[in-house]
């Protein structure tokens, strides 16, 4: 897909799993198992998909999935599984490598999007996976990782944003901003502290990635939100203020974490909510 001067391109970076019950909160098992199956364990199965933004001499990445720090048991717990999707062999189906990455706009700090930011080199450091590229959070996002709540404390691992800081290779930001240009930060705040979203539009043309203010196609309705939320309502009415523009202007949204479909348009209807036309990159 092309917005202005940007080529658009899903990333797919792995798969992974977490509770169904925890991704739907309120929503009653019956419900939401007849969109997304649950496993044996109640487990999602999740997908986590950045979108790769190429023009203007740029080649940005919109989060970084789970990466491959992590040990046999966080492996295990949450289901990790690079066995279909890789960030490195995405990256190659577009002719590129991790050093062609010149941005990396990270929607916020927990581990599923942010955890493919570093990684350990052939002496077991921890360093940047992308060593030629500028890395974007939110300040109070930052903050909020560096001393988190009891609730949300195991989302954040230290090791995906401090080895940022110490390579300098690490750019906070302070609110929405266009960030370059026809591209620009929406901060939301239901989920974390300072989740940014990432809106590319030129034209009548958006598309918006979604991070985890909308993670799949099955939390669109706005009732559907996580139990993982922190603030609850103020995700409803954030998800209620964006689908209204979505709804009325044609944006495109681009889903993180969905399994089912990549991206599409959202509709208004009587009940409130819903995926339209289904989009492909």
């Amino acid at each position: 897909m092309r917005i202005g001067p940007y080529n658009l391109h899903a990333i797919e970076t792995g798969e992974f799993a977490l509770d169904g019950g925890a991704m739907f909160g309120i929503i009653p098992k019956v419900l939401w198992e007849k969109k997304i199956p649950a496993d044996e364990k109640n487990r999602i199965t999740l997908r986590m998909r950045s979108l790769l933004i190429s023009g203007n001499g740029k080649n940005i990445l919109v989060d970084d999935g789970i990466g491959t720090k992590d040990d046999e048991k966080f492996g295990s717990i949450y289901k990790v599984d690079h066995s279909r999707f890789q960030i490195e062999s995405s990256l190659a189906a577009h002719n590129l490598t991790c050093n062609d990455i010149t941005d990396v706009i990270l929607t916020h700090f927990h581990f599923d999007h942010a955890g493919g930011s570093t990684k350990f080199d052939d002496k077991g450091n921890i360093i940047p996976s992308f060593p030629n590229a500028t890395y974007y959070i939110q300040q109070r996002n930052l903050l909020w990782a560096q001393e988190p709540s009891e609730k949300d404390q195991a989302s954040f691992t230290k090791a995906n944003f401090e080895p940022l800081i110490k390579a300098g290779q690490l750019k906070q930001l302070d609110g929405p901003c266009e960030i370059f240009p026809d591209i620009n930060i929406i901060v939301v705040e239901g989920h974390t502290t300072a989740q940014q979203l990432v809106k590319i539009s030129a034209g009548v043309a958006t598309v918006l990635y979604c991070g985890d203010l909308i993670p799949t196609s099955a939390h669109v309705p706005i009732p559907w939100v996580m139990g993982y939320d922190n603030h609850p309502i103020t995700t409803l009415n954030e998800k209620r203020a964006i689908l209204e523009k979505a709804a009325g202007e044609g944006w495109i949204l681009f889903f993180e974490h969905c399994p089912i479909l990549t991206a599409c348009r959202v509709v208004k209807t009587a009940k409130g909510f819903d995926c339209g036309e289904k989009i492909d990159f």
